[in-house]
């Protein structure tokens, strides 16, 4: 939406209400359970193993819910964001009163299922809507609401348990998530999750989909795979190395995680003006190996100091590659099959979400928590390397325009 003088409206921009609001709720809410969740499930006497268990179960789900959500997409539209909110919220709200473990692991896989339903769509939602030179900005403030969330909800998912105890936390997970339903009910336009549609001859077909991007999907999944592994791997491994081996409190847990999601919050709109300038690379190849450094100082770490500056560093590297993900993802997907390609795309990365905690949880039983640290170091200086020297550069040069005013991404309409 534009003013008289043709500039945009901030708040009544297009992505604002319907894209990055509803994400920074639902973000804030995953990120209180990130100092949580952890103690959540010790809290019922299961081994490292098994935490890391449930701890993947949520990627479990996405993995099981990715490619259905491509396809139901094209079928249901803005209803496939509305049902996965709501499976979400629900999931959170009956977690507040689980038995057992088991229970726990179900739950987290059905909020898996539910996450992505709205993962898919609203990724699409964002490659439909946004131009390829502005598409690393536009992502990159996307990534921006993970990033916020990331800072200021483990502080007071850390404060909520403590004064209420470690349910309360999912209550109020529940009640954010509907919330961030309301803004998708209202403000998602329907057109540009389907925008395609009326141009196709045929429908693409997952099968069809796979066969004619099997290379780059192999390629460039893996480098996917294996930066996922350290993203998600790092919220896992901190919360449990803060509690098990340096002995601090949930509330101490959840503050380290917050300032050191600082570092990670102010860079992600610098992040996107790289990607978009120089090249996805350029962004993503240096973000990956201070990760992986960061990761790999960890165990050195004997103190909440010492683990903070770790943290720190690590939340650095993220920042840097802020939306990196998504924005290779979009560039690669084809317009006449992109809810299909996302789909497969997400599954991919899923690996990687599923991965990360399975991988700590039995390094860390079988060995320590410092050998988990080095193979989650590992992974990162992996993805480092396959962007670095296997994907192609993604990012097209258009002709030269004048660039907008607004530090918001213009929104394509599309037509029919």
């Amino acid at each position: 939406m534009r003013s008289r003088n043709g500039r945009l409206l901030p708040l009544s921009h297009p992505l604002v209400l319907s894209l990055y609001v509803p994400s920074t709720i639902f973000s804030f809410c995953q990120g209180m359970l990130m100092p949580v969740l952890p103690l959540y499930a010790n809290s019922f006497g299961a081994s490292y193993e098994l935490v890391g268990l449930v701890l993947a179960g949520e990627g479990i789900g996405l993995l099981l819910g990715d490619v259905p959500a491509g396809m139901l997409l094209e079928r249901l539209g803005k209803r496939t964001m509305l049902i996965g909110v709501l499976a979400v919220a629900l999931a959170a709200l009956l977690l507040a009163g689980a038995g057992s473990i088991g229970a726990v692991l179900g739950l987290r896989m059905v909020s898996g299922l539910g996450g992505a339903l709205y993962n898919v769509s609203r990724h699409t939602y964002m490659s439909n809507s946004v131009a390829t030179g502005q598409r690393g900005r536009a992502i990159a403030i996307y990534g921006g609401t993970f990033r916020l969330g990331k800072f200021a909800g483990p502080v007071v998912g850390g404060l909520i348990a403590e004064a209420f105890g470690l349910r309360a936390v999912f209550v109020v997970f529940g009640a954010g998530c509907l919330v961030a339903l309301v803004f998708v009910a209202r403000f998602i336009e329907s057109a540009q999750l389907v925008a395609h549609r009326a141009t196709r001859t045929h429908h693409a077909g997952l099968i069809l989909t796979l066969r004619a991007h099997r290379r780059i999907l192999a390629v460039a999944g893996a480098g996917q795979v294996f930066a996922l592994v350290i993203r998600t791997g790092t919220g896992v491994i901190i919360p449990l190395y803060a509690a098990e081996v340096l002995g601090l409190e949930v509330g101490q847990i959840g503050l380290i995680v917050s300032l050191a999601s600082a570092m990670d919050l102010v860079l992600f709109y610098p992040a996107g003006l790289v990607m978009d300038r120089w090249g996805r690379k350029y962004a993503i190849v240096p973000s990956f190996l201070i990760q992986a450094g960061g990761m790999a100082l960890l165990p050195f770490t004997g103190s909440p100091i010492g683990l903070l500056l770790a943290a720190g560093l690590i939340s650095f590297g993220n920042g840097l590659g802020s939306g990196s993900m998504l924005t290779v993802g979009s560039d690669l997907a084809p317009a006449e099959s992109r809810g299909e390609f996302l789909g497969l795309w997400s599954l991919i990365g899923d690996i990687g979400i599923t991965g990360g905690p399975l991988a700590i949880g039995g390094i860390a039983g079988a060995l320590s928590l410092g050998a988990a640290a080095w193979v989650i170091a590992g992974s990162g200086l992996g993805a480092a390397l396959i962007f670095a020297f296997l994907v192609p550069e993604t990012l097209v040069r258009p002709a030269p325009v004048r660039e907008s005013a607004s530090p918001l991404p213009q929104v394509e309409h599309q037509q029919g």
